[in-house]
Parts: structure tokens; C-alpha cells; sequence
């Protein structure tokens, strides 16, 4: 079964890193999707952009709506994802728990839907 595992942190605590705490973090996150890809566990991922980059699209009544930023201000950011092969949730939340942004933020572990076939 596909999960996603949605990373989150606050960028605040990105920024304040050094650039060596920051490639040292980018090289741990590297290792990870190693390992995941030898176990047969990862599908694909991405890094974000910081996000301030974000903008955000609503379509109203025909009627399409820009606003610059992200949806809503929270104390977390979403900085990236990761597309999991599990076996069941508990599989999933033990891999999520490997990815190393976790300790300091969090990770949304959701199992992925699939749409129905095309008529």
C-alpha cells in the first residue's frame, strides 16, 4: 500500500543552521532515501522550496483566485514528501520515523487514495 509522509518543520529553525548543520541534514536525508530505495520502500520525493516561494490558486464561482504564500500560517511548513511503499500503517510510521527532518519537526504519515478507473 502507498503512504505519503508529509515533512514539516519550521523554517525558522533551517535558517538558523549553519551551512554545514544544512549540508550535513541534506546528506542524512540522502542516505535515507538510499536505504529506503535498497529496502524496496520508497517511491519518489521532494524537497520544497521555502515558503515564501508558494502561492496559492482557489477557483471560485469560474472565477480563479491568486494569493501569494502559502494556504494558511501555521508553525510548521511543509518542506517535502515522500512517496512510501508500506505493508500497513505501523510499517509506514516506523518508516516515516527514520526520516531525518522528524527530529525537528514532524511527519504526516496518510495512506495515498486511488482514483476509481476511467469510464
Amino acid at each position: 500500500m502507498k503512504y505519503v509522509a508529509l515533512v514539516y518543520y519550521q523554517e525558522s529553525l533551517i535558517e538558523a543552521m549553519t551551512e554545514q548543520e544544512w549540508h550535513d541534514l541534506n546528506q542524512q536525508c540522502i542516505a535515507g532515501v538510499e536505504r529506503l530505495t535498497a529496502e524496496g520502500k520508497y517511491i519518489t520525493g521532494q524537497p520544497l522550496q521555502p515558503v515564501t516561494t508558494a502561492t496559492t490558486v482557489r477557483v471560485r464561482n469560474g472565477e480563479t483566485l491568486i494569493t501569494d504564500g502559502p494556504f494558511a500560517e501555521t508553525k510548521e511548513q511543509l518542506a517535502g514528501f515522500y512517496l512510501l511503499e508500506a505493508t500497513d500503517l505501523d510499517d509506514a510510521i516506523r518508516l516515516a520515523s527514520r526520516i531525518p527532518p522528524a527530529r525537528l519537526g514532524s511527519i504526516e504519515v496518510r495512506p495515498a487514495r486511488e482514483l476509481p478507473p476511467k469510464d
